[in-house]
C-alpha cells in the first residue's frame, strides 16, 4: 500500500476513535481559533480539536490532490502530553503512533 493511502486510512481511524472518545465536534471553531500561527493552535485550540479542524483535513486535502507529504513528523509526544488525562488516551495514542511512524519510514 503505498504512503497516501496507508495515510487515509490511519487519519480515518483517528477521526473514528476520536468520535468513539466523544472527542468529535459538530460545530466548527472560529475562523480566528483556526488561524492561529503557534504549532498546534496550542494557543486557541485544544489538542482533540487540533486533530479534527486541522490536522485531518489537513493531511487529506494533501492527499486529495496529490500533493507532496511531508517528509516527516511526530505529533505523539504532543498528544500524549495535551491529552494526558483524557479518555481514550491508548486508543487515540495508538492511531497517532502509527501515524508518527509512518512519516518516519522511508
Amino acid at each position: 500500500m503505498d504512503k497516501a493511502r496507508h495515510c487515509q486510512q490511519l487519519l480515518e481511524k483517528l477521526a473514528t476513535v476520536l468520535q468513539e472518545n466523544d472527542y468529535w465536534e459538530t460545530e466548527q471553531p472560529s475562523i480566528e481559533a483556526l488561524s492561529s500561527s503557534q504549532p498546534f493552535a496550542i494557543d486557541t485550540l485544544r489538542c482533540d480539536q487540533w486533530l479534527q479542524w486541522i490536522f485531518i483535513p489537513k493531511l487529506s486535502h494533501m492527499i486529495a490532490m496529490n500533493m507532496a507529504l511531508p517528509a516527516a513528523f511526530e505529533i505523539s509526544p504532543y498528544v500524549e502530553e495535551a491529552m494526558k488525562d483524557a479518555k481514550g488516551l491508548p486508543a487515540i495514542l495508538a492511531v497517532t503512533r502509527e501515524l508518527d511512524q509512518l512519516f518516519k519510514s522511508k
